[in-house]
Parts: C-alpha cells; structure tokens; sequence
C-alpha cells in the first residue's frame, strides 16, 4: 500500500488511476497499489471526477514528487484525516468568519475605496440573501456589527449540510478570503471564482493603486490564489 508521505522520495510509479465506485468511495491507485493518506485511511473520494483529477496529479509528477504541487490530495488528506471526525467544529470554525465577516466592515473614507466596497461587496450580499434568506448588516470603521441570529442560523444549517469534503474546501476557501459570504456566494450562489478573489482583494488593490506593489505581497497574493483556485475546484468536483 502506498502513503503520500512518500512525497519527498523519488517518483515510485509508473501510473496513477482512478477505481471504480466502492463502498467508502472512489479509490486511487499507484500501479495498482491504493493510496492511504497520512493518517493510514484510504484515500477514497465522493465523486470520480475528483478521483480521477487527484490521479492526474500523481501522473503529472516528474522524475521528484513535489508536495506543492498535489493541492487536490493534501485537500482530500485533510477531509478524511480530519474534518471527517470533526465536522461540528469545523462548521463552528467556518461560523465565527460569518460573526465579523469582511465584508460587513466598511471604510468611511476615502471616497473611492469606499465606493470600490460597496461595487464588489453590496452584489454578493445580495446573493446571499437571496440564497439562504439570510440578510446582513454593515457598518462603517471597525465597531463590532451585530448580524441578525436567524442570517448566522441560515448559514449554520446550509453549511452543515455539505459534509466533510465540502467543508474542508469551503474552509481553505473563507480562510484565504476572510469571508465566509464570499466563499459561499463562490461555492454555491454562482460568483465567478475572479470576481470572488477581486472581492476579497478590494483594500489591496486599492493600496496597490495608490502606493505601488510590493513584490513579495505579491508573491504571497499569487500562492494564496493558487491555493483558493484549488479548494474551489475541489469543492465543485466533491
């Protein structure tokens, strides 16, 4: 059985492939041989659309495998290892963003970083609402802004529902934004995946306007969108 702590080794396979349905999922296979995840479990999918993108990782390595560059199996890793056994608290986790979410804290001034807020956040609370029936509220500053019980309530109940692959994508997902509204309104309300990191980004790329870019911002801005473009492409294939 192989195991991706392997992953510093030198490629060890020929191929990798994707199994039909079983039980616990869709398996994959190196050379035959099934892939466990750190953890010792099998590395089984909901779905063979990302059986089989998880396998083209593994069949896109070189000579080296590099760990970087399987973001799907260090997803699927995390869903089965550890969101699986807690999804409450993973739920609970994704909540507390919906509390004081980014994009109910608005700036006062200047004039057009206010506006540029209000053009990419004020049409994604709208999907929100329309989605779950779940209004919230906004202010200016840093003043804490109480959301209506019945909107988290709503958000509680649609997010508990999505199970642990889901989840785990929809974490990385408002971890990497700051906003649970825009990675839900990404995942399940029809945001375009540019228009959901151009939200999340709307203070940066104001700065960057007016003070120029910083080189290694960006380096880190790129990684991360790398890394949000992958969760949401995990969480559509789960």
């Amino acid at each position: 059985m192989t195991s991706p702590k392997s992953a510093s080794r030198k490629r060890f396979y020929q191929s990798a492939t994707a199994g039909d349905a079983e039980a616990g999922g869709h398996p994959v296979s190196l050379d035959g041989r099934g892939v466990k995840t750190p953890g010792g479990r099998a590395l089984s999918l909901p779905t063979r659309a990302l059986a089989e993108a998880i396998a083209a990782e593994w069949n896109a390595q070189g000579e080296t495998i590099v760990p970087a560059s399987l973001p799907l199996t260090k997803l699927a890793n995390t869903a089965i290892d550890g969101v699986a056994a807690s999804e409450s608290a993973t739920v609970d986790d994704i909540l507390k963003y919906a509390a004081s979410d980014l994009l109910c804290y608005r700036a006062p001034y200047p004039a057009d970083l206010a506006q540029a807020q209000a053009a990419a956040w004020d049409p994604i609370l709208s999907l929100i609402q329309a989605k779950y029936n779940a209004p919230f509220v906004t202010g200016t500053g840093i003043a804490h802004v109480a959301q209506p019980a019945a909107s988290l309530a709503a958000l509680r109940g649609a997010i508990a529902s999505l199970g642990a692959f889901k989840l785990t994508a929809l974490h990385v997902m408002t971890s990497l934004t700051g906003s649970v509204l825009i990675a839900l309104a990404h995942a399940e309300a029809g945001l375009d995946a540019g228009a959901a990191w151009a939200a999340a980004h709307v203070d940066e790329t104001w700065q960057k306007l007016r003070w120029g870019e910083d080189f290694e911002a960006a380096q880190r801005e790129k990684a991360q969108h790398m890394e949000f473009e992958a969760a949401a492409s995990f969480y559509k294939m789960s």
